[in-house]
């Protein structure tokens, strides 16, 4: 099995502990409203919201995937770090066994959080998967899903 890991950092307009919320505590609701046109459903099939939580997320029609499954793995609301692995999904099934993604917000001096986040792709077996198209698609769509948080915090700020 080989593995592929790959680092990125989101720059957001968004102080951290709100983002932490967004993304890692309040995602079965807020995700769904925030990008309706992705996201269909956000829910927890089994556990609590801790470690060991699997949620699945069911994207509109038309999209690439039409759902993914997750684990949440770490969860730590002090140092607003988040980590969970996409277990499951109908995208790659003979390629990627798993993909783990670790993420990190901190403030920066204007008020706004960066997201560091690390994603590690397990390979299955002898598949090849293209690093640099990993790269790009999905650190592209996480940039996306960063902004569209965004947008929707700096139109709704009491949200």
């Amino acid at each position: 099995m080989g593995v592929i890991t790959l680092e990125n950092e989101f720059p957001v307009a968004v102080a951290p502990a709100k983002l932490f919320k967004v993304y890692c505590l309040d995602i079965d609701t807020l995700m769904p409203k925030i990008l309706p046109e992705h996201i269909k459903s956000s829910e927890i099939i089994e556990g609590n919201g801790g470690p060991g939580t699997i949620r699945k997320i069911t994207f509109t029609e038309g999209k690439e995937l039409n759902y993914a499954k997750q684990k949440i793995e770490a969860i730590d609301e002090e140092n607003l770090t988040y980590s969970f692995s996409l277990i499951e999904a109908d995208v790659w099934k003979d390629a990627v066994e798993k993909v783990t993604y670790e993420h990190k917000f901190i403030p920066t001096p204007e008020g706004g959080s960066i997201c560091y986040r690390t994603s590690t792709y397990y390979i299955k077996g002898d598949a090849e998967v293209n690093k640099d198209q990993i790269k790009d698609v999905y650190g592209k769509k996480t940039a996306g899903l960063f902004k569209a948080v965004e947008a929707y915090f700096l139109a709704n700020p009491d949200a």
